[in-house]
Formats: structure tokens, C-alpha cells, sequence
């Protein structure tokens, strides 16, 4: 069975927790899903790219879920969300993916 690369659980993570957040009115069931596609995608990076590359893209990961809010306020929640899953999906598929 083919591994699911690790910009598609990174871009999910983000995009799902949103999605849970706003369907359920929950938003620390959004968190958990964030924070459980962080942590896989994580692992992910550190087997494919090392600890250095896992670290930076977990910053990257992190700051995309920080940034999305005040991008939000511009352009609107889920255009916010889909173009930061974009960035942390093609940053781990250059750094991580791309290898594998």
C-alpha cells in the first residue's frame, strides 16, 4: 500500500481541523485534529527529511495555523485556510516528498 505523502496529511490537518472546528462549534475538537495531523505529519518529515527538516516544517506547520486568522479577517476564512494548507503542502512535498 502506498504511503500517503506527507503534504496531504500536513494540508488535511489544517484544512480538517478547520472543518471540525466550524461544523462541530467545537473548536478544541478542531485542535485535536490539528494537532494529530501535526504530530503524523511530523513523524513523517523527521523519517524522510531528518530532525532539522521536521522541526522547520513543524514551525512551518505552526505559524501557517497562527497566520490563517489574521489572513482571515482579508480574505476570508476558508480562501485563509486552503492557501496556508498550499504553503505547508508544497514546502513539506520540496523538503520531505520530493525525496521519497
Amino acid at each position: 500500500m502506498a504511503k500517503v505523502p506527507s503534504a496531504v496529511i500536513a494540508a488535511g490537518g489544517l484544512v480538517g481541523g478547520y472543518g471540525v472546528a466550524r461544523w462541530t462549534r467545537q473548536r478544541p475538537l478542531g485542535g485535536v485534529v490539528l494537532a494529530v495531523a501535526g504530530a503524523a505529519a511530523a513523524q513523517r518529515w523527521r523519517q524522510q527529511a531528518g530532525g532539522a527538516a521536521a522541526g522547520a516544517l513543524s514551525v512551518a506547520y505552526i505559524a501557517a495555523f497562527a497566520g490563517s486568522h489574521p489572513l482571515s479577517k482579508k480574505v476570508g476564512p476558508w480562501p485563509s485556510v486552503f492557501g496556508v494548507a498550499g504553503a505547508v503542502a508544497l514546502a513539506s512535498w520540496a523538503v520531505a516528498d520530493r525525496r521519497s
